[in-house]
């Protein structure tokens, strides 16, 4: 995923799997309950998700690449939106797009982004989830900077953080290094 080399399609192949995968540890201690399902056989007791319904919000436009993957395991959760742009200069994010379900006080909501630089995206993304009611949130993403985990960890400490790679710093641009280039130009072809 990182080569400079991978195309797109196989760049959103890779962002689907790692988020598939990222999944099962994002959901590891979710709730669970009992069911019974009848089989050909006879009647078996399963687990599904209990307690809380999960919304799943990407960060725009990058961070619908991570979706379906998470939508693998956990199909029966809704799908929100936050629209973030970086400020180029700035590196400042603006939001300009909120969508969700209703009732996020009682939800799971599981952000998603590709990934984490400077944290302010992210921020705002869960300011943005939090001035509507949520309450339990988890941040997922595949490159991390320490600022960015830093900057996240000191305005939002009651959120969990996952990433699949932390890598060493962010650069004068505010690009994470090594990094992966600009996530959303990979995955939509975009530049």
């Amino acid at each position: 995923m990182r080569d400079e080399n991978c195309g797109t399609r196989e760049f959103r192949q890779c962002v689907n799997e790692i988020a598939a995968l990222m999944a099962y540890e994002v959901s590891r201690d979710m709730p669970t309950e009992d069911v019974q399902v009848k089989t050909p056989i006879k009647v078996a007791t399963t687990k599904r998700l209990a307690g809380k319904k999960v919304v799943i919000v990407p960060i725009l436009r990058a961070g619908l690449g991570m979706v379906d993957g998470i939508l693998d395991l956990i199909p029966a959760a809704k799908v929100g939106h936050v629209g973030m742009y970086r400020d180029e200069k700035t590196f400042k994010p603006h939001e300009y797009f909120v969508k969700m379900p209703e009732d996020l006080e009682s939800r799971e909501m599981i952000v998603v982004d590709p990934m984490l630089a400077t944290g302010g995206s992210a921020i705002m993304a869960v300011d943005a989830l939090k001035k509507r009611g949520a309450r339990s949130i988890r941040f997922v993403c595949l490159v991390s900077a320490p600022e960015g985990i830093k900057a996240l960890q000191e305005a939002h400490p009651d959120i969990d953080i996952y990433t699949a790679a932390l890598d060493e710093c962010l650069d004068e641009n505010g690009y994470i290094v090594p990094g992966l280039g600009d996530a959303g130009d990979r995955l939509f072809g975009t530049k």
